[in-house]
């Protein structure tokens, strides 16, 4: 872990990389906005890891970010790792789940995380030095977030990427993220209208009222999380545990959206 006071130090030394990673929510974007207006000496790159099945809400959003900040956001995916080029429909999340038989992610094994999101970051860093500037805010109570925590989330455990958390230092909480999107003109995401997080359409992590919400505002990616069910070699995996998406569809119970403090969730897509 290293301070800004650190980073600051190292702003003219062309060896090292300053990176604030983008999810596509609001804690990462409000960062982005805060480095730009505050630390316009670091000469701060913008990268958003693409899975290729991120919500329309997010691109449009990384969009708009791009105009406010007046520079592009690099776009990284995990093609590159398997030697493969971007054509027609394919998605680095779908030539990934080749390569893992099917199988899809859960919890337990959140392969969709480290190849899709850890690995690209790394790539793209090297093997220099390279600051990773972390959106985690200065009120977060969550397990892993708190000063507390012996290990707070980061992008990589690689020595020679030390991630940096302008909001704890500067004990920013979440009013501060919503006055920044706010004066911005960015706001928050469309998505947040019915979801709590960023990340894929078909994140497991998603509650059943957001699969629910996903029918409701993005049928057809709704559909297309349903065909990933399909049984392979005989062997079904499912995005939500012990149902499938099809089941879901014929409860007639309509369930609530939790707050992000109070349910599980990726704290690395997260970020």
């Amino acid at each position: 872990m290293a301070t800004l006071e650190e980073a600051l130090a190292k702003a003219n030394d062309s060896s090292i990389k300053h990176i604030v990673s983008l999810s596509g929510g609001k804690d990462s974007t409000a960062l982005a906005l805060f480095m730009r207006e505050h630390y316009p000496e670091l000469p701060v790159e913008y990268v958003f890891c693409d899975t290729g099945v991120e919500l329309p809400e997010t691109d449009e959003y990384l969009e708009r970010l791009e105009a406010v900040l007046g520079t592009e956001i690099v776009r990284l995916n995990a093609l590159d790792k398997l030697g493969a080029k971007k054509k027609g429909n394919r998605n680095p999340f779908d030539l990934w789940l080749e390569v893992y038989g099917g199988y899809l992610p859960s919890p337990r094994s959140r392969w969709c995380t480290r190849v899709l999101k850890i690995q690209p970051f790394e790539d793209y860093v090297g093997a220099n030095t390279a600051y990773s500037y972390i959106g985690i805010r200065h009120d977060e109570n969550r397990e892993g977030y708190t000063q507390q925590s012996k290990k707070p989330p980061a992008l990589s455990d690689k020595p020679n990427i030390l991630p940096i958390y302008p909001f704890k230092e500067h004990k920013m909480g979440l009013t501060d993220v919503q006055r920044l999107l706010e004066e911005s003109g960015l706001g928050l995401p469309k998505y947040y209208n019915w979801r709590s997080r960023s990340g894929c359409y078909f994140c497991f992590y998603q509650q059943k009222g957001e699969w629910q919400a996903l029918k409701r505002n993005h049928p057809d990616l709704f559909a297309r999380a349903k065909m990933y069910e399909n049984p392979v070699n005989g062997a079904q995996f499912t995005w939500v545990e012990g149902r499938t998406l099809e089941d879901l569809e014929k409860d007639p119970r309509k369930y609530e959206v939790k707050a992000p403090d109070e349910v599980d969730g990726c704290a690395i897509c997260h970020l």
